[in-house]
């Protein structure tokens, strides 16, 4: 029989807000639209890093327990939302009859939805899953790569650079 301590449950809810008044008002050029799903025992699921280069946007999620099938990805304009679920190893055949002295892996269903700060191609992202983390990266789209602009003179042509010529001198 499990004991419960009642006090685990105040840090619980503890936590949960710490979390979601982090993540509601932190300075990020991301917007989180949910905070991290916790899992059965109020722990973060699914927690997120992203950042832009040049020419990507790149966000890794650790979702370690699931395979690749287990996770879905969509993406509506600049928001993109990775849903799925951790299994509970409590629940699993392998842990039938199991007498828990500590649990602490977290485990079920999780939804995170991030709004990028710059337009993306949704039609050539990637998603690759390794080792527990998911790797999407997404092309900026077109309008939102950096571009050169050469200034212009006067009539609207290009100022050619003066060219001298150098001369043997002996």
């Amino acid at each position: 029989m499990a004991t419960r301590y009642p006090v685990s449950s105040i840090v619980g809810m503890r936590q949960a807000m710490d979390r979601l008044v982090n993540d509601t008002f932190s300075p990020s050029q991301f917007g989180t639209i949910w905070p991290a799903s916790t899992g059965d025992k109020g722990r973060a699921l699914a927690p997120i890093d992203a950042y832009v280069t040049e020419h990507n946007v790149v966000i890794l999620a650790a979702i370690p327990g699931v395979t690749a099938g287990d996770i879905d990805i969509s993406i509506e304009k600049n928001t993109v939302t990775l849903t799925g679920e951790v299994p509970s190893v409590v629940k699993s055949d392998h842990a039938k009859g199991a007498n828990w002295y500590l649990h602490e892996l977290p485990s079920g269903s999780f939804r995170r939805s991030l709004t990028m700060p710059i337009d993306v191609d949704a039609s050539k992202a990637e998603a690759t899953f390794e080792s527990g983390v998911l790797r999407l990266t997404l092309p900026k789209a077109e309008a939102a790569k950096p571009r050169q602009i050469q200034v212009q003179v006067g009539s609207g042509q290009p100022e050619a650079p003066a060219i001298s010529e150098a001369t043997d001198q002996e």
